[in-house]
């Protein structure tokens, strides 16, 4: 099988890991509080998901202005989760 081939048997791999994530965080929290904002708590999972790609991209990126540029983007995701947390948390 080609390296394509082999991409897209990883990235289902790791679409398969995510949702077994979520259906465990799911079962953790049936007892919690009502989320009070869905919007947000949908921005924050795109933002985890966002950064669970640019981790992958740093680790098999070899050019080092390409990984400065997807390091500050780690760092802006990273800034914007805390903003949405806080938000959630208030």
């Amino acid at each position: 099988m080609g390296d394509a081939g082999e991409g897209l048997i990883d990235a289902d791999g790791r679409i398969q890991e995510r949702m077994e994530e979520l259906e465990r965080e799911r079962q953790q929290n049936r007892g919690a509080r009502p989320v009070r904002d869905p919007e947000k708590v949908q921005a924050l999972e795109s933002l985890r998901l966002a950064r669970t790609e640019l981790d992958r991209q740093l680790a098999a990126t070899t050019n080092e202005r390409r990984r400065a540029q997807i390091a500050q983007a780690i760092k802006e995701i990273d800034r914007r989760m805390e903003e949405t947390r806080a938000l959630l948390a208030s």
